[in-house]
């Protein structure tokens, strides 16, 4: 994959409940903490080392953002730092939020 491709809500979650593949969220500190996808990570500047070491290259990678426009642009960083099949999740986390089948963590209150 020389390129991310797009990925709707329906087939993130096939590929998620299906296992080995990882969801990040770029989402801002306070967006992430106040709601995420169930088992997604943080990718922060200063996380992105770490992932970058604990995660083989060949595991498929979903990148979510807002709204779906920020994520394009980290899928292909990705792509470019050796991963080697990274999605966009198409409608970013709003889509996935509006869809009350599928996981999200809320904060503990």
């Amino acid at each position: 994959m020389e390129q991310f491709a797009h990925i709707s809500v329906q087939q993130a979650q096939q590929k998620l409940s299906e296992g080995m593949v990882r969801i990040v969220d770029i989402r801002d500190d306070a967006a992430f903490a106040a709601g995420h996808i169930k088992d997604s990570t943080h990718l922060t500047n200063g996380s992105l080392h770490s992932f970058m070491s604990d995660v083989e290259f060949d595991t498929p990678v979903i990148v979510c953002c807002y709204h779906g426009i920020s994520s394009q642009q980290a899928a292909q960083f990705l792509i470019h730092q050796g991963f080697e099949e990274v999605y966009s999740l198409d409608g970013g986390f709003e889509a996935w939020r509006k869809d009350q089948s599928f996981d999200v963590s809320q904060p503990d209150v």
